[in-house]
C-alpha cells in the first residue's frame, strides 16, 4: 500500500502548502534490497573509549568505508562515536564537539550510532555520564530529519567483539523505520559465531515463523528466506492455500494448526525434530485483536487475545527448550507492540498481551544458555491491510505522529528480526527493540 499523503506532499502544490503551512514532510526512507551494499557511502568515526581504535576494522569486515577524517564539501552516510570512555558530566561536551561540525554534512536517510558503557555496569561519575546518552540520543533522533536515524549501542565490558552485526543493520537501510532506541550488547559466556557471508547469514538454518502466510509474517519470512534461512511457515488451517503458495516459492516447509490447540507446540516440536532436526530460530508472530473499551469487553474477545498473542508464544517456547530444538546460537523473537508500551484506547486485551510478551523475553533472557537469544519487536504504525481499514483520520494521525512523519511497512519489522536471528547477534539479548519511526508520544 502506499501513502497518499507522502506522495501529495511531493508535488509541487504539496511543497508549497508543506511550506506554507508548516506540514509534516516525509521523506521517502531507503530500504535495502537484496545484493546492495550494507551502505552507500563512507561512515565517520570518532569517539574515544574501549572501541575507538577496532571500530574502522569491524566496518572494513561488514564491507563498509570508513574515515577518522573529514573533508569540507564531502557527505556523509553515517556518524559513529565511542562514548564509551566518557567518564564524566564535564566530558559529555565531546558529543557536542564532534557532531555538532558535521551535523550539515550528512547524506540523505544518514545512520548515527553512539556506542557507550552500560550504566549498570559503572558508579560515580562515570555511570551519569553513560546514562545521559540515552537523552542526547533520542533528541537528536528527533531533530536529525532527511530520514535519518539516531541509536544507542550499551556494550558491556568484554562484547566490543560481537557489535558487528548490530553496527551492520543500524547503519544500513535495513532499520530505515527504527530510530531513537536503546540496544544491549551484553558479554557471553560462548563465542559469537564468525559468519562466512554476510549477504546471507543464515545459510543452513531453520527458521520457524508463525503467522506466515501473509502481513508482517509473510515479509518474515521472505527475509529470513533472503538471508539463507530455510523458513517453517505456521498458519491456521484456513489460511492453508495462502501459506503452501508462499512456502513453496521459498523452498520453505510449513505446517497448519491452531497455535492455542492443547497438542499444538508438542506437534511443532515432532514437526522440527523429524524433518529439520531442530531449529535455528523461532519467530512468534502470529497475533490477533478484538477491541473494544473494557467495559464492554466480552470474555472471549478477551481470552482469545491473550490465547494467540501471548499464552500460546509462552508454551511452544517452553516446549522447544524443553525437548533441546533450538540449536546453540539460536534465537526465539517476540512480536509485541506499541500498545504493550503506551497503551491504546480500546486494547486493554491486545496491550497486556503485548506487555506480556516483553515480559516473556525477560523471564526468559536470564535462563537460556548455549548462546540462544530471546529478544522482542514493537511496530508502531505498520502499512498492512489491517490498518488500511482504519478511519482516515485515525489512520492519517498514526503515521504522523512519528519522527519520520509516516508508517513503517511490513519488512521494517522482518528486517528488525532478520538482525535479531543472525548467528553473530549471539551476544545481543533481552531487548525490546520498537519499529516505530521514533514515536513522538507514550514510549
Amino acid at each position: 500500500m502506499s501513502d497518499r499523503y507522502q506522495g501529495f506532499v511531493s508535488t509541487p502544490i504539496g511543497k508549497l502548502l508543506v511550506k506554507n503551512l508548516g506540514l509534516p514532510a516525509p521523506v521517502r526512507l531507503e530500504r535495502y534490497t537484496a545484493g546492495a551494499p550494507l551502505v552507500a557511502g563512507t561512515v565517520v568515526v570518532g569517539g574515544r573509549g574501549r572501541l575507538a581504535e577496532s571500530l574502522p576494522g569491524l566496518l572494513d569486515t561488514l564491507g563498509i568505508a570508513s574515515t577518522t577524517a573529514t573533508a569540507d564539501g564531502e557527505k556523509y552516510k553515517g556518524l559513529v562515536f565511542d562514548a564509551t570512555g566518557l567518564e564524566s558530566s564535564t566530558d559529555l561536551v565531546a558529543l557536542r564537539d564532534f557532531f555538532t561540525p558535521l551535523m550539515r554534512s550528512l547524506d540523505s536517510c544518514p545512520r548515527v550510532v553512539v556506542i557507550g558503557t552500560p550504566p549498570e555496569q559503572l558508579e560515580g561519575p562515570a555511570r551519569v555520564a553513560q546514562r545521559a546518552l540515552e537523552g542526547f540520543t533520542r533528541s537528536l533522533g528527533k531533530e536529525i530529519g532527511r530520514g535519518g536515524t539516531v541509536q544507542l549501542v550499551y556494550v558491556a565490558d568484554g562484547a566490543e567483539a560481537a557489535t558487528a552485526s548490530t553496527l551492520g543493520f543500524l547503519l544500513s537501510p535495513k532499520s530505515a523505520y527504527v530510530s531513537g532506541q536503546v540496544v544491549r550488547i551484553g558479554a557471553t559466556g560462548t563465542d559469537v559465531p564468525e559468519v562466512a557471508d554476510w549477504q546471507q547469514p543464515l545459510a543452513g538454518k531453520v527458521a520457524l515463523v508463525t503467522g506466515a502466510s501473509r502481513g508482517i509474517g509473510e515479509q518474515i519470512a521472505r527475509v529470513l528466506h533472503r538471508d539463507g534461512a530455510t523458513v517453517v511457515g505456521v498458519d491456521v488451517p484456513q489460511a492453508a492455500s495462502e501459506l503452501q503458495t508462499l512456502m513453496k516459492e521459498l523452498d520453505g516447509d510449513w505446517l497448519t494448526l491452531d497455535i492455542t490447540a492443547k497438542d499444538a507446540p508438542q506437534r511443532i516440536a515432532h514437526h522440527l525434530k523429524e524433518k529439520h532436526g531442530g531449529v535455528d530460530a523461532v519467530v512468534h508472530n502470529a497475533g490477533i485483536t478484538r477491541d473494544k473499551k473494557l467495559a464492554n469487553m466480552a470474555e472471549d474477545r478477551w481470552e482469545s487475545v491473550i490465547a494467540v498473542n501471548l499464552t500460546a508464544p509462552e508454551k511452544i517456547t517452553r516446549e522447544l527448550l524443553d525437548q533441546g530444538l533450538v540449536n546453540a546460537h539460536g534465537s526465539i523473537v517476540g512480536v509485541a507492540s506499541i500498545a504493550g508500551i503506551a497503551g491504546n484506547v480500546g486494547q486493554t486485551n491486545y496491550a497486556a498481551s503485548k506487555a506480556g510478551v516483553i515480559g516473556l523475553v525477560d523471564a526468559f533472557a536470564g535462563e537460556l544458555d548455549n548462546g540462544i537469544t530471546i529478544n522482542a519487536v514493537a511496530p508502531g504504525f505498520i502499512i498492512t491491510q489491517m490498518t488500511a481499514a482504519v478511519p482516515f483520520a485515525t489512520r492519517e494521525v498514526g503515521q504522523r505522529l512519528n519522527a519520520m512523519a509516516q508508517g513503517g511497512l511490513p519488512v521494517d519489522v522482518a528486517e528488525t528480526i532478520a538482525w535479531y536471528v543472525n548467528p553473530a547477534s549471539s551476544a545481543v539479548n533481552g531487548n525490546v527493540v520498537r519499529v516505530c519511526g521514533q514515536m513522538m508520544l507514550g514510549a
